[in-house]
């Protein structure tokens, strides 16, 4: 393989070459078809081992809002709509309690990787402080219970229970909502929340069923086995273990310093490093805190982070992270280079020598902490974007201890399982203990994730109307499907670093559509048809914003190295980056028209 520097400087065609070898020896032709579900495949495994699931006869009365999801999104439209006067709101959700993907991934170190001033919603409304930049799992949790007590969101609350359809009664003006608990109720309007981390997956290894030890996903640590808590006590039930980790990506770097901390031995299998730069966590104080928040921090420092990612010069970097240092790198570039050459082209060239420039230090990172064959092992080819970008204090340095031990596969993965251990280039690896860090889906049919399908209005199911491709308004509403809302990011904001933004900006939206509804007597609200399909065709004007492509190595970003096909053309965002939606969708909401949608 030739170098990658020449003359001390990057030799970009090199790196190229290197990144597209990389790529290729783990191309699959399965592809995402390569994981199993969790939950339908592997039912023992995806039990809730966190909280018992109470009998209860079924609900069947009548509901303004039900909101399926109990995640962040669910419990952001809960409390903007309680603000705006409709208290009999419902949220549907399958774990025991609040908090979506936080309910269930309670492994060990598990904390968010962009900063918990943007990252926990609500924090002004509640009051709360984070702890610390980046906080732990138990801090979110107890977060998102604290939103469901401020706003009564327990009250009408239904855990342990999946919907399993979805119908509008265009006669009494309804959605009618049925679920697995046998509850079938009605709610004037729905919302969905399902989250892109919302289905777990397992690698469709061969034997996976066969292991003799001890096997659990991350979304499903078992403490009693381990022994230890979410909150970072000692996992003394691993002290005698021989544990596997199959997986490398932001989850496994959060979990392997923990289980490297207490196992007696460590296996970490490894297809694809992740590239992990600095994470510099640290506590926060109430003196810092309270000299920042004044009325409306929280927006504004979500803004600023937004800006600092996409398009725009902003005067102050409010976050200063590793998410937005990349951001920075490329407007310096921009701004160093001649008006003549600000091109969209020569933006690309820079970005391209800023991400260069960056990935090399990352990679340096690795060499300089852990050296040696698991250094070089341990660093990531390919541009940074390619795969969610990891930020770690302990990870690299877990591997400097005498009883971890990578074991990089090249690019090939597992091959099997077997009653005792894992097969890997040809060897067994006897373990006690296997975590699979394979984490969720993303990218699948809607319907299919989500678990039920929407039948709208003259029986016309939103499978069907989607299977050309997902087609909203503002990447909020659906024609054909009245009083019915999809709190997520694409078609709207679509694909930014700090995932909640998205949130909290939707639950503005449904609030004051849901509040002018219900002021002026209106039984529906929709988009008109002429309205989703303009919106569409505005999308199509910018460029994609669905991050990985082909060239980049395999990951979820990319369908595993497949792309998306003509079904996902629409996976796009506004044309102007996060920052143009949001302020497009903030004038819209002020005016208080709200063009494009039709009040009957």
């Amino acid at each position: 393989m030739a170098t990658v520097h020449k003359d001390g400087l990057i030799d970009k065609e090199a790196l190229r070459r290197r990144y597209a070898a990389e790529r290729d020896k783990r191309l699959r032709t399965d592809g995402a078809g390569q994981y199993k579900r969790l939950e339908s495949e592997f039912t023992d495994l995806a039990a809730d081992p966190y909280t018992p699931r109470e009998a209860r006869e079924p609900v069947t009365d009548h509901v303004t809002f039900a909101f399926i999801g109990g995640g962040f999104a669910g419990l952001v439209v809960g409390a903007r709509l309680k603000e705006a006067g409709v208290t009999d709101y419902r949220i549907v959700e399958k774990g025991g309690d609040f908090g979506g993907t936080w309910y269930w991934n309670r492994y060990p170190g598990a904390q968010c990787d962009t900063a918990s001033m943007i990252y926990m919603p609500l924090l002004e409304e509640t009051g709360h402080m984070p702890s610390e930049k980046y906080a732990h799992a138990p801090e979110i949790r107890d977060h998102c219970s604290n939103i469901g007590r401020q706003y009564d969101l327990y009250d009408n609350a239904l855990f342990h229970t999946q919907v399993t359809d979805l119908e509008w009664d265009d006669a009494r003006k309804v959605w009618i909502v049925r679920t697995d608990r046998g509850d079938e109720f009605t709610a004037k309007y729905v919302g969905m929340g399902t989250g892109p981390l919302h289905v777990a997956k397992l690698p469709g290894l061969p034997g996976i069923e066969e292991f003799e030890g001890k096997s659990f996903h991350t979304s499903r640590w078992d403490y009693g086995y381990t022994g230890g808590t979410p909150e970072g006590e000692p996992m003394t039930g691993l002290s005698d273990k021989r544990v596997a980790v199959i997986g490398t990506g932001a989850t496994a770097v959060q979990v392997v310093p923990n289980v490297a901390r207490d196992a007696q031995e460590l296996l970490v299998f490894q297809r694809t490093p992740s590239s992990v730069d600095e994470r510099n966590n640290r506590p926060l104080t109430r003196d810092w805190f309270d000299e920042v928040a004044e009325p409306g921090w929280q927006k504004k420092w979500q803004e600023n982070f937004v800006a600092n990612l996409g398009i725009g010069f902003p005067a102050e970097d409010l976050v200063d992270d590793g998410w937005t240092d990349l951001g920075k790198r490329i407007r310096a570039q921009v701004i160093d280079m001649p008006p003549e050459q600000r091109t969209p082209e020569g933006i690309m060239a820079a970005f391209e020598d800023a991400d260069n420039a960056k990935m090399s230090e990352i990679r340096a990172r690795a060499e300089a902490i852990v050296g040696g064959e698991a250094g070089a092992k341990l660093q990531a080819w390919y541009r940074q974007l390619c795969k969610r970008p990891c930020f770690h204090d302990e990870y690299l340095q877990a591997f400097t201890r005498p009883n971890t031990h990578l074991v990089d596969t090249d690019g090939k993965g597992v091959e099997r399982i077997t009653a005792k251990g894992v097969i890997a280039s040809g060897k067994e690896y006897d373990v006690d203990c296997i975590v699979y860090a394979s984490g969720f889906e993303v990218g699948t049919d809607f319907t299919e994730r989500a678990g039920y399908d929407v039948t709208g209005r003259g029986g016309r199911l939103l499978s069907d109307y989607w299977a050309g491709g997902m087609r909203s308004f503002h990447g909020l509403h659906v024609h054909g499907f009245p009083n019915m809302f999809f709190v997520q990011q694409n078609q709207a904001a679509a694909f930014i670093a700090n995932y909640p933004h998205n949130l909290v900006d939707h639950a503005e939206t449904v609030a004051a559509v849901v509040a002018h509804a219900e002021a002026r007597g209106h039984a529906s609200v929709e988009p008109r048809a002429e309205a989703e399909q303009q919106w569409l065709d505005f999308l199509l004007t910018g460029p994609a914003a669905r991050l990985g492509s082909t060239e980049c190595t395999p990951g979820y970003y990319n369908n595993e190295g497949q792309g998306y096909g003509e079904q996902e053309r629409f996976a796009l965002g506004h044309p102007a980056g996060a920052l143009g939606f949001f302020n497009h969708i903030d004038q819209w909401r002020r005016s208080g028209a709200f063009e494009g949608l039709e009040f009957a």
